[in-house]
């Protein structure tokens, strides 16, 4: 089978791959479509992502969707010619986070496309089953491949407590910051705002629905919000890691408001007013990439109240795999994506 294969930082190799066979408990998913990440991205711009490097050849991509071809023995719930979207991790099921359901958390989860786990850039993936979900006939392997991006905005929402009603700013807008828009329309936001410093990523976010489009280089983020919003947003989700978008997000919530940080920022620290967040008592959480979320993601696209396939902007086949992460790198992109066929 073909693998698309980071060799080293910028260099990416189709090769030839045996194909993997399924365990008991596993389905053999031929894969269809993959989306870029700028998680891949960063791989393959650096080789490495913090204190972990690329030292041997890594098949990066974990947004992934594909058929079923064949399932291993022990599997009753999937079936072969199922439309499947793949969940990228395998968390352990044994320690504390994973038996509360917050396996997100899980310190030994196994995720595709980091060091020591193959990512989806390739034609066949063996799977647990437990981990791959059914897609109905409505929704394509093209949409089913963008469930997991759907699925950390759908965690940010959530992690935010996003009620009917709220007032919602979105720092940052690619491929999480729409999405996590859509998600937030979806649990009843009834204004959200979007920052960006891309003029067509902005326009993008007023097409899509944005009732505010602010453009971070140009205006006072937090005094915007309160211009058009009161005194503030209810909740701010920051989806950039870029240090004056997450000052934003910090700064727009109104008193008793809440910040949900999604983005990792390039440094790691970041400074904080913590004065300020104090004096407005502002709920700043974490939000680290989903648990639970597949059905849910699923059933919103199925409804058409997520357009995922609306952020593509980019889809090349593997054989041109180079291009495309070159082509995802454009300012103006918002997602890229591998096309198998």
């Amino acid at each position: 089978m073909k693998a698309a294969t980071l060799v080293d930082a910028g260099t990416m190799e189709v090769r030839t791959r045996e194909q993997p066979e399924p365990g008991p408990s596993e389905v053999l998913v031929e894969v269809r479509n993959v989306g870029i990440c700028g998680s891949d991205v960063h791989w393959y711009d650096h080789g490495r992502m913090g204190d972990r490097t690329v030292d041997e050849p890594l098949v990066l991509g974990h947004e992934s969707a594909g058929r079923v071809v064949e399932t291993g023995r022990d599997v009753v719930d999937v079936a072969v010619g199922d439309a499947v979207a793949i969940e990228p991790g395998i968390p352990c099921e044994q320690c504390d986070y994973c038996r509360s359901g917050r396996y997100n958390l899980c310190p030994d989860v196994a995720f595709m496309a980091t060091p020591g786990t193959d990512g989806a850039f390739r034609e066949y993936v063996a799977w647990p089953a437990d981990y791959v979900h059914t897609l109905p006939p409505s929704v394509s392997t093209r949409e089913g491949a963008l469930c997991e991006p759907v699925s950390v905005g759908i965690q940010a929402v959530r992690r935010a407590d996003v009620e009917v009603g709220d007032t919602v700013l979105v720092t940052g807008a690619g491929p999480i910051g729409l999405l996590a828009m859509d998600v937030a329309r979806a649990a009843g936001a009834a204004n959200i705002a979007v920052v960006d410093i891309i003029p067509a990523k902005l326009e993008r976010a007023a097409d899509r629905g944005a009732d505010l489009a602010i453009d971070n280089r140009e205006a006072d983020v937090a005094a915007a919000v309160r211009d058009e919003f009161g005194a503030g947003v209810d909740v701010a989700i920051e989806a950039t890691g870029s240090p004056p978008a997450i000052e934003s997000a910090l700064e727009a919530p109104r008193p008793d408001g809440t910040a949900v940080l999604v983005g990792l920022a390039p440094n790691e620290t970041v400074p904080v007013d913590t004065f300020e967040l104090v004096r407005r008592q502002v709920d700043v959480r974490g939000s680290y990439r989903f648990a639970n979320t597949y059905s849910t993601a699923i059933s919103l696209l199925e409804a058409g109240r997520i357009d995922a396939a609306g952020t593509i902007d980019v889809e090349l086949p593997i054989d041109r795999i180079g291009d495309a992460f070159e082509r995802a790198k454009e300012p103006d992109v918002v997602k890229g994506m591998i096309t198998m066929d």
